[in-house]
């Protein structure tokens, strides 16, 4: 395609690697060689080295962009946020039609291009292919990696600051390099190499904009008819959210206006970057029941791959999370300082079991381990006579809740919690010794009514069983209130270490040996 005199350019005025103020981090937590990349002998390699080839796009850039986009996990054919697909995130939205795209160019049925990784990869390198051409790129600038800024820019289908986020993220994992470990084990490279992006015709006004509320974040705002002007109610929590999608990803789908949705920041798995896009004192659309009255905080990642939650995610998440919590005087534990799932009214699941709250709380300068509903902990100690503190308390609403008189939930084991603790014993046939170990912590969390649950459930009696599981097993089970794969094993594991039927589903059985204390 003859090229375009719009996109002509010198490579004189080519931007620098300094320009770029991203710092990859890899999937492993190692750092990328310049050595060369390993023949591709695996699915996921041989994927990128074909599409590469057919599409005549670097295979380097390719990979990197993949990464960027899913971390190399196509979550089977689910979309994310942005209705988007795979590992390429080939997307389907108002204004993002990446996938329709990919089907016109590739051929592939849309179907296929969603769940098949290797047609995926296919259809990215299209796309990518196609914002090439579209640019005027000929064969000799399409095998400089630098030429290639602005087709990556396009691919987000973002405008200004939001495509120059996205194209700077994958020119800084080209330069740093990485090593990234796919869901199947499969390890695919991109060793490191100078870069100087041709960033000429991507319009990159405002990317480094101080935000006006957060002096550390960027601030590239959402559409303004995705949130509502002011607050009806006083600032009092904030709430943890995961996007389900990338990071630049979600900040331009926040500048979506078909969208109707926001948060007030985002931040970013490889080095904690944080970007607002709503004003603190406006009304962010995130969480339901809780928009007015509260801070939406988007991270960057999937709530089924611990892979996006870096350390570098947490302390910059956390360290804005106490500058909130100074600035509009939010108590720093888990009843204010919350996960979207544990905000009533919502069916999300985010941050999910692999979020970890007793380490982000712990950098926040909070109190852990105790959301709103004061009975969740990561693990269940004795409580007896003299003993004191928040499990005390929990011990004591659950008791008074099941109609024994423990008093009033103090915290504070004393006689009246005794009593009521050997009551309980005796009606569940447990040694009435009045101490609160693991068989009567698991009869008491699991007290109450007995639905049939399994993989796919949701709700309060999912958070039953989940904690009263953590009580009986000694090992932690996050009770997030959505029954999925981890709560499925750890039912299994109970099933069978108790002699019960192993099917990994909540029937009467499972539920009588957990309201024994088994």
């Amino acid at each position: 395609m003859p090229r375009s005199p719009v996109v002509a350019r010198t490579r004189a005025g080519a931007s620098v690697l300094a320009a770029l103020t991203v710092t990859a981090l890899v999937a492993t937590g190692q750092p990328a060689t310049a050595a060369p990349a390993p023949p591709a002998a695996e699915p996921l390699n041989r994927a990128f080295d074909r599409a590469a080839q057919e599409y005549g796009v670097p295979r380097d850039l390719l990979a990197a962009v993949g990464y960027g986009e899913s971390r190399l996990d196509g979550h089977a054919g689910k979309p994310s946020q942005a209705n988007g697909y795979g590992v390429m995130h080939l997307a389907s939205n108002p204004d993002n039609r990446s996938l329709e795209k990919a089907a016109a160019l590739t051929g592939e049925p849309a179907d296929r291009l969603r769940r098949d990784t290797a047609a995926n990869i296919l259809g990215g390198a299209a796309v990518l292919r196609d914002h090439a051409d579209r640019l005027g790129l000929d064969r000799t600038e399409r095998r400089d990696v630098n030429a290639w800024y602005p087709a990556v820019a396009r691919y987000g289908e973002a405008e200004g600051p939001a495509a120059a986020l996205y194209a700077d993220t994958v020119f800084t994992f080209l330069a740093q390099g990485l090593t990234a470990t796919a869901p199947g084990g499969e390890e695919v490279r991109v060793p490191s190499r100078p870069v100087a992006p041709d960033k000429d015709e991507v319009s990159a006004a405002g990317v480094y904009a101080q935000s006006p509320d957060y002096p550390s974040a960027l601030w590239v705002p959402a559409s303004s008819q995705n949130y509502a002007t002011g607050r009806t109610a006083t600032i009092n929590k904030v709430v943890v959210h995961v996007t389900q999608g990338s990071y630049a990803g979600s900040i331009s789908w926040f500048q979506n206006p078909a969208s109707q949705v926001s948060a007030h920041y985002v931040i970013r798995s490889s080095d904690g970057e944080i970007t607002q896009t709503v004003r603190d004192s406006n009304t962010a659309w995130h969480a339901r029941s809780a928009n007015s009255s509260s801070i939406g905080l988007e991270h960057e990642g999937w709530v089924d791959n611990p892979a996006w939650f870096t350390d570098a995610m947490y302390r910059s998440s956390a360290a804005l999370t106490s500058h909130l919590a100074a600035r509009y005087s939010i108590p720093k534990n888990r009843t204010h300082i919350v996960g979207h799932s544990e905000v009533p009214g919502n069916d999300h699941t985010d941050p999910g079991v692999h979020w970890d709250w007793n380490y982000y709380m712990q950098l926040v300068g909070g109190s852990p381990g105790t959301p709103g509903d004061s009975l969740t902990f990561p693990s269940y100690a004795v409580q007896q006579s003299g003993s004191s503190g928040p499990q005390v308390k929990a011990v004591q609403q659950l008791l008074n809740a099941q109609g024994y008189a423990a008093g009033t939930a103090d915290g504070i084991f004393g006689p009246a919690t005794k009593s009521a603790t050997q009551a309980f014993q005796r009606a569940r046939s447990l040694t009435a010794d009045g101490a609160v170990g693991p068989k009567t912590w698991t009869a008491l969390l699991s007290a109450g009514t007995t639905p049939a649950l399994a993989r796919g459930s949701s709700g309060d009696a999912v958070k039953r069983l989940q904690r009263s599981l953590t009580a009986a097993l000694g090992t932690t089970v996050g009770a997030d209130g959505s029954f999925g794969p981890t709560t499925e094993t750890a039912v299994r594991n109970y099933q069978s270490s108790r002699g019960l039927s192993v099917d990994g589903k909540v029937g009467p059985a499972t539920w009588g040996a957990l309201q024994a204390g088994r």
